[in-house]
């Protein structure tokens, strides 16, 4: 029962905040270097798809399993199971989504004209797609628009990584879980 009660104090909240802080804080200056050098334009398609693995692969999958190896290395006695590991990797994604969601919906306010770059880029980007109607332009452009308003966009970022989070939070979860033979 003692055993039990030791693992019970170690919190995973411990090891996925920081993780979670540092991988959101890596998003928010990502944005802000993209928005500064322009990297986000049709010019630049290579960029856009660099960043999203970058955002919704890489880095996801890094600060997790770094959160996940420090709780069961450091905290928690070589030991964490396979549903901490989700819990984990959904509390990195939540966190890092918050912050970066939060700033770019400040971002947005201090600098309006940030949201006037990226209309246009869309528009540019839209314009070239074939098949492309002025119906379709004006529908797409409002999208874009609503979904960089702030009721929207903290959200949807949240509920998008939390989905990324989950995913690969069980493929980690698969690599490092290791039950403590002596819990229930």
């Amino acid at each position: 029962m003692e055993n039990k009660d030791a693992i019970q104090k170690t919190s995973l909240a411990k090891s996925t905040l920081p993780y979670g802080i540092i991988f959101g804080a890596i998003l928010i200056l990502e944005f802000v270097i993209s928005y500064i050098l322009e990297l986000n334009s049709a010019e630049n398609k290579g960029v856009g798809v660099i960043m999203s693995l970058l955002n919704y692969l890489i880095l996801p999958f890094l600060f997790i399993f770094l959160a996940c190896n420090n709780y069961k290395n450091k905290l928690n006695d070589g030991y964490i199971t396979f549903g901490q590991c989700i819990k984990a990797g959904i509390s990195v994604s939540i966190v890092a989504a918050l912050l970066s969601s939060i700033a770019t919906s400040v971002f947005y306010m201090i600098v309006p004209s940030a949201k006037e770059q990226i209309l246009e880029q869309t528009k540019i980007s839209l314009a070239s797609s074939p098949g492309m109607t002025a119906e379709g332009m004006k529908a797409a452009l409002k999208a874009t628009e609503m979904f960089m308003e702030p009721y929207l966009l903290i959200p949807i970022s949240i509920l998008m990584f939390i989905i990324v989070g989950l995913i690969i939070s069980l493929i980690v979860g698969a690599i490092v879980k290791k039950d403590n033979p002596g819990a229930f």
